[in-house]
């Protein structure tokens, strides 16, 4: 197991609703958190991989998604994953 699918292995455990869950909204915004922060150092060091920064805006994007469903859906886990994940300064 490398070590990337390690720590995507600890964000699933932390933030699973239920125990067989991989795939909720919450875990997949965890995971994409993650992915997102990656990318930005990655930047700093790279200004010009726009490749790369593409990628960053569609990831971005889609956590928006995911965030605004989970909201609709239920606020409280909605304040609850964002005060986890420290979004929304």
């Amino acid at each position: 197991m490398s070590q990337i699918d390690k720590q995507k292995a600890e964000i699933i455990e932390e933030y699973k609703i239920h125990d067989r869950d991989t795939g909720s909204p919450e875990v997949q915004v965890a995971i994409l958190t993650k992915k997102i922060n990656h990318l930005v150092e990655h930047l700093k060091i790279n200004k010009k991989d726009n490749h790369s920064r593409r990628g960053l805006l569609l990831m971005v994007g889609q956590r928006k998604r995911l965030l605004k469903y989970i909201g609709s859906k239920s606020p409280s886990r909605y304040q609850d994953v964002i005060t986890r994940l420290g979004l929304r300064g």
